[in-house]
């Protein structure tokens, strides 16, 4: 049930992310979240699209240097709380986060979205499933 990140290496300078944006938009790509890291000399964009294979294609097509990772999608309630609670599972089933972000919005006004990279997201995903934990597919984010 994981989903599919896009990975986006970006030269950090003035434009560039810009650029990668106009892409997108050009060939209606939806994004849903996005993180971005920096260093001096280059950024890694991470993306949440709808249509996660479309968008690689694309990007690749126009010269970005991209890839796909899976991550784990989880839906929360939007409260005080949900990401605790969320988190409380992750660490009773001993489930490592490398790095998470976040998103809201979507139909659901009472729900977020956490982005989760974990090292094994199958074992993850088994860990997790029946713990209350609300999993989303690839199809769940094309439809939010």
């Amino acid at each position: 049930m994981s989903i599919q990140q896009i990975s986006v290496f970006l030269e950090n300078k003035p434009g560039t992310l810009k650029k990668m944006t106009g892409v997108l938009a050009e060939n209606k790509i939806d994004l849903r979240a996005t993180s971005l890291a920096e260093t001096k000399d280059f950024g890694i964009a991470r993306l949440i699209v709808d249509d996660a294979i479309s968008a690689i294609n694309t990007l690749k097509e126009h010269d970005f240097v991209a890839s796909l990772t899976p991550v784990l999608a989880i839906e929360i309630p939007d409260e005080a709380g949900g990401l605790d609670k969320l988190l409380e599972a992750f660490d009773n089933e001993n489930v490592n986060i490398e790095y998470m972000y976040a998103f809201s919005g979507g139909k659901s006004v009472n729900s977020a979205y956490m982005i989760f990279r974990v090292a094994d997201t199958k074992a993850a995903e088994a860990r997790l499933v029946g713990k209350g934990v609300k999993i989303l597919t690839q199809e769940d984010i094309a439809n939010i």
